[in-house]
């Protein structure tokens, strides 16, 4: 017998009024990060800042906000912005996806299709930042080909550092 190949996923811009319950759910699902991120577990206001948080200067109706939805079900999310650092720069501000579907391939077929979005719009770089705290998220990026910036930010509310990574498309 052959091995059950992983369902595979479908990626969808997701809409405010439509999905924030499933925004909400999901992040409780992946609570883990918002406690390592924001030391304490998201709430609905967090699921709603999904929807309008980005960059400094971006405008957000150039944002993709995407939901990576697995037999049905939102297991991951992510949020694209253009315009930071540089004007011609995309920024992914959020990637992540549900525990049980971490380490099976959906974060490099989500990641993608993003990276699509970002060439579409005429990106020549994606950038993002990734929590010192988050080794595994860091392997993660840079097994994607994602290299070190030089530029690093500690946040004296959360006591983090955050690193600026980025890959040439």
């Amino acid at each position: 017998m052959s091995p059950i190949p992983p369902p595979i996923p479908t990626i969808r811009p997701l809409d405010p009024s439509a999905d924030l319950s499933a925004v909400n759910t999901f992040y409780g699902l992946a609570q883990d990060y918002w406690l390592l991120a924001d030391r304490r577990a998201p709430d609905l206001q967090k699921a709603r800042d999904f929807f309008t948080d980005g960059p400094p200067g971006c405008d957000p109706a150039r944002s993709h906000r995407l939901g990576l939805f697995v037999e049905g079900v939102l297991s991951g999310v992510a949020e694209l912005s253009f315009g930071f650092p540089e004007p011609q720069d995309a920024y992914l501000g959020l990637m992540m996806l549900a525990p049980a579907r971490r380490g099976t391939g959906h974060g490099a077929v989500f990641l993608a299709h993003v990276e699509g979005l970002a060439r579409a719009a005429g990106a020549p770089r994606i950038l993002l930042g990734v929590l010192e705290a988050n080794p595994r998220g860091r392997a993660f990026w840079e097994r994607q080909g994602f290299a070190a910036t030089g530029i690093s930010r500690a946040d004296a509310e959360t006591g983090h550092v955050t690193h600026r990574l980025v890959k040439a498309l």
